[in-house]
């Protein structure tokens, strides 16, 4: 009797294995998402809009669904991790006194007395990728590019950089694997280097009284200056929205304009259309994979019956290629509407920094363009595509003339 019993466990464990994997629609980690994010992200738009998966929740790729959870924050929580990000990760009214408080920090006449400092990175670098034959443009301008500009704005020395780029890429790793232990342990890492840099501060030791992270020390909320932990939460949050996106976008356009010369030869004769054409192209081809929220009650999307306390990932990527929202969404279009895209987001939880990064990036597309005469892609070496929680190119060999 022994050996009939435990075929019968065998098949019953067998059915439940398979009603478990019947109740997913896709698998956001596997090889053939992660080789080509954009493709496998513009299939799933098509073939199931209102995607379930273990690992992410539930996945919404057409672009009304995610402005449905955009313009809702009373049923779409961004309370999402306990390594909360301020104010991107609270909910109002907590979220409303927050984000007041930092706004100042990206107003335009505050970005444009940064400009030329982070014009003087951009030609710094661009000149040096001049004197070479062959540029790697992600680890040797759009990597160095967005480092050194966030040490600058931020008030930190240089000599941090090295240490924010490893932070950097094992920040995204962490998250890649899922590994929250180690998630824990970069967060307390990142903590502990700006309480070096706060007490450097306390000491007037950096000689820089009224930079960025100098002015953070003096903020308060409710009455209260923020504490180190609290400090240390926004600048995670700006330090890892600087670097890694203002990079990634970099070398998105980068690659755009050196595989399409016509595009290059259009912004070179009308460089006033950088803004918009950059905000396209990264429409096109997103810096920014996913954001997350969670649902505060029962919720129908999509025709998809979600329980409240649900997880819901915003694929911006295939949101911004919805042919519903887009006409020939693959076409870099200068007369769009420009309200439609999500580069930026939308709602309250809008980027703030948006000023910011459109001037860096439009800086840095102007030296480039400036000072070469042209710029094409290195046949020799390929590209490789970047990978979740990434995107666009891990390498992007070029060569500037």
């Amino acid at each position: 009797m022994a050996e009939p019993q435990t075929d019968a466990r065998l098949e019953r464990s067998d059915r439940s294995a398979s009603l478990t994997s019947r109740q997913f629609d896709w698998d956001p980690q596997s090889a053939s998402v992660t080789r080509d994010q954009r493709a496998a992200y513009d299939e799933m738009r098509e073939r199931c809009p209102v995607a379930r998966s273990e690992s992410a929740g539930w996945s919404l790729f057409r672009h009304a669904d995610i402005m449905q959870v955009l313009l809702d924050p009373n049923t779409f929580s961004s309370a999402v991790s306990t390594h909360v990000a301020i104010p991107n990760g609270m909910d109002p009214p907590d979220h409303t006194r927050y984000r007041h408080m930092i706004e100042w920090y990206f107003d335009p006449d505050r970005v444009a007395l940064f400009e030329p400092a982070c014009r003087d990175v951009a030609i710094e670098l661009v000149g040096r990728a001049l004197r070479q034959p062959m540029v790697e443009a992600m680890a040797e301008l759009a990597e160095p590019f967005a480092v050194t500009v966030q040490c600058i704005f931020m008030g930190w020395p240089r000599a941090i950089q090295t240490r924010l780029l490893d932070w950097t890429r094992r920040n995204e790793a962490a998250i890649r694997a899922q590994d929250r232990p180690a998630i824990a342990v970069l967060a307390a890492e990142f903590e502990a280097l700006i309480a070096e840099l706060l007490e450097e501060r306390r000491r007037g030791a950096t000689g820089q009284p009224e930079d960025t992270t100098a002015s953070l020390m003096q903020e308060s909320v409710d009455g209260r200056l923020l504490d180190n932990e609290q400090i240390a939460n926004i600048l995670r949050n700006w330090t890892v929205g600087e670097i890694g996106t203002i990079a990634s976008a970099a070398g998105i356009v980068l690659r755009e304009l050196a595989f399409n010369p016509g595009r290059q030869s259009q912004l070179r004769a009308m460089p006033a259309h950088i803004v918009s054409a950059v905000d396209e192209i990264l429409r096109v081809n997103g810096p920014l994979v996913m954001n997350r929220r969670v649902t505060t009650r029962p919720v129908e999307i999509g025709g998809r019956a979600i329980e409240a306390g649900e997880r819901i990932s915003l694929m911006w990527i295939a949101g911004n290629r919805d042919p519903l929202a887009f006409d020939h969404p693959d076409e870099v279009r200068m007369d769009r509407d420009p309200a439609l895209n999500l580069l930026y987001g939308a709602g309250i939880h809008a980027c703030p920094g948006a000023p910011l990064a459109r001037m860096e990036l439009r800086v840095l597309v102007e030296e480039v363009l400036r000072l070469t005469s042209e710029v094409q892609p290195d046949s020799t070496r390929p590209t490789e595509i970047a990978t979740y929680p990434s995107s666009g190119w891990n390498t992007l060999p070029l060569r500037f003339r």
